[in-house]
């Protein structure tokens, strides 16, 4: 949370976003530290309350300031995409935790209503995204070009793609940050869909993996752990690939183990290591309630 506030006061401004913070030579994006932060915070906590007490909405009150305070900080930076993936995550560990769905329709149901307000208080380029993924050729080399060369780029790999090297759109840097969030256009345009699917198979076998590990924990914080991780993971995936494809508004959020970026990097091989201890002891029990200190 320190680390989120200094962001707004002497954060590196990039691109038009105040998102890092420079410290002895190196540059880190505090928010992706974040969401594994709030992982362990919210696996913490709950898996100090007994499941029977989750019904009591005072017991719910810490852990959601826990979830909304980073999801404010990082709005006010602004980040969009990892403000939502910050929340989803809350989200689900809330409703895996036993959170009752009486309490989650009360906290669902008021979202429709707040959609006009969001937008209203959203920056011009955000709105400008929202614009463009309705209409982007409205603006084809404005606001709209860089989702329109990727779906170029895409559809123009074919079955099994141009070859490695030999994509247009990317050698010839018609594909912006390719290195970055469009990686996977790229490959898509040099390997095809064949690669583009073998790829999307790769992931969601480590998003499939990551679940069974959860399952298979006996602790609740264990299984809480691998959960969060394995959602934040899944998120990154899905919100990057819809991205490209044109599914959803454009975003900054790299896709993991495949873009180039060192917090993302970083924080991901971070979570797995998380993930890993929660394996190795997922047969330890929980504490009976009787004994537990809430």
């Amino acid at each position: 949370m320190t680390l989120l506030a200094l962001v707004l006061h002497m954060g590196h401004v990039g691109k038009g976003a105040e998102r890092w913070i420079n410290l002895a030579g190196l540059q880190f994006q505090p928010s992706e530290f974040a969401k594994i932060a709030l992982v362990l915070a919210l696996a913490s906590w709950f898996h100090r309350i007994d499941i029977k007490r989750m019904g009591n909405p005072l017991r719910l009150i810490i852990p959601a300031i826990l979830t909304l305070l980073p999801v404010a900080l990082v709005l006010k930076e602004p980040n969009l995409g990892t403000a939502v993936i910050i929340g989803l995550i809350g989200a689900t560990m809330f409703f895996a935790a036993g959170m009752r769905l009486w309490q989650i329709f009360l906290l669902v149901a008021p979202l429709p209503f707040l959609g006009k307000f969001v937008y209203a208080h959203l920056h011009d380029y955000q709105k400008a995204r929202i614009e463009t993924f309705l209409h982007p050729e409205h603006d084809r080399l404005g606001a709209g070009y860089n989702i329109i060369q990727s779906k170029i780029a895409l559809g123009s790999g074919g079955m099994w793609g141009e070859g490695y090297l030999r994509g247009t759109q990317g050698q010839l840097n018609f594909l912006p940050e390719k290195q970055t969030d469009f990686i996977f256009t790229m490959i898509g345009e040099e390997w095809g869909y064949a690669g583009a699917a073998g790829v999307i198979g790769l992931l969601a076998l480590l998003v499939v993996g990551g679940m069974l590990m959860a399952m298979r924990s006996r602790n609740q914080f264990g299984r809480l752990l691998a959960l969060g991780i394995s959602v934040d993971f899944f998120l990154y995936c899905a919100v990057n690939l819809s991205m490209v494809m044109g599914v959803i508004p454009v975003g900054g959020v790299p896709l993991p183990l495949i873009s180039y970026g060192g917090s993302a990097m970083l924080t991901m091989m971070f979570g797995f290591g998380l993930l890993l201890s929660s394996w190795v002891h997922r047969n330890e029990r929980d504490v009976p309630a009787s004994q537990k200190d809430l």
